[in-house]
């Protein structure tokens, strides 16, 4: 652990806040009791903390601020954006139920305060319970009425305007009991990715709960809850409350509070969602604290200490998790291999925030649509259906409209590639001009590259390992929809052409999830060869490639990597093989990052029929289920499931093939056993098993199978 030294203007040490990380480097701390226990102030301040430089700045704020408050909940909904709600503020007394907006966009130092404007009932007021962001839904879970503890759970979608609160209704499964400051993290990566968990709290009856939840949104618009599975007479965690808790990869990071017993010391306990395994580490003793998360660094800031459990601290601590995690080789190399991944995505950023409940929720990209909350204004500007980005702007909008118009004119004039929906945004940002194969876009669009084949273009502009190996994240996107449009359906009919299971020889590369990583795509190829080198063929001559789906979603590059995919496919359309992942499947690349970055990135709306989004997914109708390699080893990108006898039941199926998940038929099970079920975790585990994170709702659909089923399966069709 590390005592973080701090300059500026820093506030008062107090307790029961929130600081929840934005930006920029940056975390925003509001409200909370300063004084001791028995003398304490609620506070409405608001502070910035600058984390490259470890200076503390009080933000000036104008508008609706929200009352003084302790025991609230906020989070992040946008860059430089924040939510608050609930909160006690003193002598018994709660804060209202508005949900109230904080934007710092326009300046580091200043801020603007709006109340959300939202119809029909609302949670209402509440403190100890979590606020978290799983896009486009906030939700609101537990805390104490000024009555009692609930365990009541409400949403909002922040792109549906008027803006309304939903009572979450499951129908089946075990709910979480009533509970009290327990915390509350989104999950953005691997098998539980977009799932709320929640951990431990108080009851009712003053008990520190030991027990994890899992909250998720189905497809179908329904959320249920999942008790999260624990491996059998393994260690179970402490039931503890006023502590945080984060997720860094997929391990859930639990924090601080307290006990049952005064004054007993809490370690640092890891959930590991993708093993079932809690682990437990000597850390830092706190509670009533607020923390973030960048990379492997957890930061605590406030609270109280053991010690002193009366009087509040002002210390900021620093947890170098990688330290931490030393002696645990698993989770050592889990998380090495996450920070890995993410700095070949973002080489040159200060860090990648995941911000724990406690500390601010960092949002997802589970929504296909923008993340901004439309709203109906009825100000006196005269504008509605506006933003909630665009919320405390308003007049600064009306007042910039014309020039932006202006610019935007003079943009198409000169022949600049219009911004994206994320670039207009920001109205003075202007892109430079296009130029693909060395000239620049030209209106004539059937005129644009001259004969050269449009393949051509893309791969000579995107198969260059050595420029794009540490691509940025915001990196723009050359290509027009235009463009990806003919691209597509060139692959399409080559695809089509070819037979739902392929047939090929060694000596191939086989490449698993890719997933928008196209960094990573680079990488390899400058490791290990790349089929089309410097205007001529590379090693293709030798080897075959073989792409085993998954080429979208999660990662912040999936048109270059799909497109790059493709070209590569007209090029070589008897030497590269693509087959069909669980997320080539509209109904789940819809919310889970790619129909979001072709709106973001593209400007296009992905609802829209000849839309890239819509094109692309009409192509992974008709990609392959299966490879077979020298009639030896078949290769799926889920595996045979509980269905699967015979590759002749894969050859039967036809296409375009719509992925069916409420399934209805036999037919349907045989394609939801390809694309989604999984092995089973050991050897010694036979049969056919339950798969309870793909399949939290536990419908038997989507399964894992063992050793035996794959012998039996070789043995049927011969493979040896």
């Amino acid at each position: 652990m590390e005592l973080i030294q701090y300059q500026g203007q820093p506030p008062q040490a107090r307790f029961g806040h929130t600081i929840t990380y934005i930006s920029k480097g940056k975390a925003i701390l509001f409200g909370g009791a300063t004084g001791d226990t028995g003398r304490y102030s609620i506070t409405g301040e608001t502070f910035s903390f600058d984390i490259l430089n470890n200076f503390w700045q009080k933000v000036e704020t104008t508008g609706n601020a929200p009352s003084a408050r302790a025991a609230h909940a906020a989070v992040a909904v946008e860059q430089n954006q924040i939510v608050i709600y609930g909160g006690a503020t003193g002598g018994g007394s709660l804060a209202s139920d508005d949900l109230v907006l904080l934007d710092l966009r326009s300046n580091d130092n200043t801020g603007n305060w709006t109340v959300v404007p939202v119809v029909g009932p609302t949670p209402g007021r509440r403190y100890g319970h979590s606020l978290t962001y799983t896009k486009p839904y906030l939700v609101v879970f537990g805390g104490n009425t000024g009555q009692e503890p609930v365990n009541d759970c409400w949403c909002l979608n922040v792109e549906k305007s008027p803006f309304s609160w939903a009572k979450i209704e499951c129908d089946k499964g075990e709910l979480p009991t009533p509970r009290v400051y327990h915390s509350a993290s989104l999950c953005t990566t691997g098998t539980a990715a977009g799932m709320v968990v929640v951990f431990g709290g108080r009851s009712g009856d003053q008990v520190a709960l030991n027990d994890t939840f899992g909250l998720r949104r189905h497809r179908n618009g329904k959320w249920d809850w999942i008790r999260a599975p624990s491996k059998v007479n393994a260690s179970q965690p402490i039931g503890r409350y006023q502590h945080s808790s984060c997720f860094v990869s997929s391990m859930l990071i639990i924090l601080g509070g307290r006990t049952n017993n005064v004054g007993e010391a809490l370690g640092m306990e890891i959930y590991d969602t993708e093993t079932s395994e809690y682990h437990k580490f000597n850390s830092l003793q706190r509670f009533r604290h607020g923390s973030w998360v960048i990379d492997n660094h957890v930061y605590v800031y406030g609270g109280f200490e053991l010690e002193s459990p009366n009087v509040p601290t002002d210390t900021i601590q620093r947890i170098d998790l990688l330290s931490i995690f030393r002696p645990e080789q698993k989770l050592y190399n889990k998380l090495e291999n996450y920070l890995k991944s993410q700095s070949s995505q973002m080489p040159n950023r200060p860090g990648t925030p995941v911000s724990p409940m406690l500390g601010g929720q960092k949002s997802n990209n589970q929504s296909p649509n923008d993340s901004s909350i439309k709203m109906n204004s009825s100000n006196s500007t005269g504008i509605n259906n506006t933003s909630m980005n665009n919320m405390s702007q308003v007049d600064q909008n009306n007042s910039m409209m014309q020039q932006q118009q202006n610019k935007t004119n003079q943009n198409l004039n000169n022949n600049m590639l219009p911004p994206s929906r994320e670039n207009q945004q920001k109205p003075f940002k202007i892109m430079q001009p296009l130029k693909i194969g060395g000239m620049q876009q030209q209106q004539n669009k059937n005129n644009l590259w001259d004969d050269t084949p449009i393949h051509q273009i893309f791969l000579d502009h995107l198969l260059q390992p050595k420029q794009y190996i540490n691509l940025p994240e915001n990196a723009v996107f050359k290509f027009r929809p235009e463009h990806i449009v003919p691209l597509c359906e060139m692959a399409m009919e080559i695809i089509k052409q070819q037979p739902m299971v392929l047939r090929v020889r060694a000596p191939l590369k086989i490449f698993g999830d890719i997933h928008g990583q196209y960094s990573d795509l680079m990488r390899f190829f400058d490791l290990w060869g790349s089929p089309y080198e410097n205007g001529k063929d590379g090693d293709i001559e030798s080897f075959d490639y073989l792409y085993l789906g998954d080429y979208v979603d999660r990662g912040n590059h999936s048109l270059e990597t799909i497109c790059l995919l493709f070209a590569l496919k007209i090029k070589y359309p008897d030497q590269v093989h693509l087959i069909r992942g669980n997320h080539e499947d509209r109904w789940i690349n819809f919310g889970f990052g790619f129909s979001d970055e072709c709106a973001q990135r593209l400007g296009e709306d992905p609802n829209e029929y000849d839309s890239v989004f819509q094109t692309v997914n009409r192509l992974f109708e008709w990609l392959p289920l299966a490879t077979i390699i020298d009639d030896k080893i078949i290769c799926l990108h889920g595996g045979i499931g509980s269905s699967l006898n015979y590759v002749s039941e894969i050859e039967q199926l036809q296409r375009p093939l719509e992925v069916i998940h409420e399934v209805q038929t036999p037919e349907q099970q045989l394609v939801v056993d390809i694309l989604w079920s999984d092995p089973t975790d050991s050897d010694m585990e036979l049969g056919i098993q339950a798969n309870i994170i793909r399949d939290p709702a536990q419908t038997g659909n989507i399964v894992k199978f063992g050793p035996d089923r794959v012998q039996e399966f070789l043995n049927k069709n011969n493979f040896h």
